[in-house]
């Protein structure tokens, strides 16, 4: 069926891309400077942390895989928009619209599953100081790195194939700006809730044991701070915790705020370009606040 989807459906048309008017040329503009910000942002944090002997840290080697993460993201959607918009079409390739599916997902994913993690560092630096090297060690670090990796990546591997398997009707528009999952869902001609399910709750799951970890890694970390009888260590593991806490924040929030904001059946270009754009900030803002100093 794989097959013969690749055959019947040779190109997607991306049906929300864009309009013949200034305020799309406009928007077109601000998300391409977004992305050369936050495309360049993380690509010298990567560079920095390489080159730099004193940041071969596990902190700082898992700050060099979430800005590896953020870069891929934003890479994944962009470019084709640049390239669609350039050249005037519409349209995605069957296995163009799978691989963009799958990289915008897993590494959203991985993203969320790292930062939670990382909550994990931060609470070893301020929990257990004395034995920060020993229990975090470099070998610790890559696992988690890899944990986030594999784990994201082979989840929404598994949710594309079924995607990509179903069979699709004749209409081939995607009502967005790029292969989003429920835009490519409504899209098929068979009935999807048990696919809709699954999707909902291994989402849920993903999202929910990184909220779990990261509250009990602040848990602990709140109690060891209340105990502190100096001002300046108080201050120093808020500095500490503060940029780490703000980004799982910022990146959380993004993440609901979209799922929930494309809820609706139909809704316009401009709204689909905000949500982009929105979304792609949050990748700048992330290597600006979680950054070497």
């Amino acid at each position: 069926m794989w097959l013969r989807n690749q055959r019947s459906l040779a190109d997607f048309i991306l049906e929300r891309l864009f309009e013949d008017s200034l305020t799309h040329l406009f928007l077109f503009c601000l998300t391409m400077v977004v992305y050369l910000v936050a495309l360049s942002g993380n690509t010298l944090t990567i560079h920095l942390i390489c080159v730099d002997r004193g940041l071969h840290t596990p902190m700082y080697f898992l700050l060099s895989q979430l800005s590896l993460m953020d870069k891929m993201h934003v890479c994944t959607i962009i470019p084709k928009i640049a390239t669609n918009y350039l050249s005037g079409r519409k349209s995605i390739s069957f296995m163009g619209c799978a691989t963009q599916h799958f990289l915008y997902l897993s590494m959203g994913g991985a993203e969320c599953l790292l930062l939670a993690l990382t909550s994990n560092d931060r609470y070893v630096a301020i929990y257990h100081p004395l034995h920060y090297i020993v229990l975090m060690s470099r070998k610790v670090a890559l696992l988690m790195a890899l944990t986030s990796w594999l784990g994201a990546s082979l989840n929404f591997l598994i949710h594309t194939f079924i995607l990509m398997y179903l069979p699709f009707c004749e209409i081939r528009k995607i009502h967005h700006l790029y292969c989003e999952y429920q835009a490519v869902m409504k899209l098929v001609c068979v009935d999807v809730t048990v696919c809709e399910s699954t999707v909902y709750i291994s989402t849920i799951v993903l999202l929910l044991l990184p909220i779990i970890l990261v509250s009990t890694s602040y848990g602990f970390i709140l109690h060891s701070v209340i105990e502190m009888h100096s001002a300046g260590s108080k201050r120093n593991a808020f500095a500490t915790c503060s940029s780490h806490l703000t980004v799982v924040s910022l990146v959380w929030f993004l993440h609901l705020l979209i799922h929930e904001y494309q809820v609706p059946v139909h809704f316009t270009a401009r709204q689909s370009w905000f949500c982009i754009l929105y979304h792609h900030y949050s990748h700048t803002e992330s290597s600006d606040l979680y950054s070497p100093e």
